[in-house]
């Protein structure tokens, strides 16, 4: 079985907003990585993400980044030392002004250590969007104090 999921929701702002938020490391610093993010995605580029609940910054290795449209990122699947596993995003203008975002992860080894990995990134991924959503419309910053 391949281990693999995808998320998706609409945020109330404009595409080129809702990417900017993504790529640029001070504004996803704001509102996902509690840690702070290093780096602009862009492809070709390795950047660095760090989290209060997984101390220790990681690599992002930035595979495709596509204005407006598309991120593709690896990383090292988490426990599964070796295996890597891709994220892509994608963001599509809605005919209302809103954005839908979704994003699709796959990698991970078929053993019991990969489905635990898969799980916590989905659910990493769906608090994402959500604290995107949060942060973009409202000003709030859901991670605030959530971790540590």
């Amino acid at each position: 079985m391949e281990l693999k999921f995808t998320v998706s929701g609409r945020i109330s702002k404009p595409v080129e907003e809702v990417f900017e938020a993504v790529v640029a490391p001070d504004r996803l610093s704001q509102y996902f990585t509690t840690g702070g993010a290093k780096g602009r995605l862009e492809t070709g580029a390795e950047v660095s993400w760090d989290f209060h609940d997984f101390p220790g910054a990681f690599p992002v290795h930035v595979q495709e980044v596509v204005q407006n449209e598309k991120i593709i990122l690896q990383w090292e699947a988490d426990g599964a030392p070796g295996s890597w596993t891709t994220v892509t995003m994608t963001f599509a203008a809605l005919d209302d002004g809103r954005t839908l975002v979704r994003i699709s992860e796959f990698g991970w080894p078929d053993t019991e250590a990969g489905a635990k990995a898969c799980f916590g990134n989905c659910e990493g991924w769906t608090g994402m969007l959500c604290a995107m959503k949060a942060w973009l419309e409202y000003g709030i910053n859901l991670r605030s104090g959530f971790y540590k």
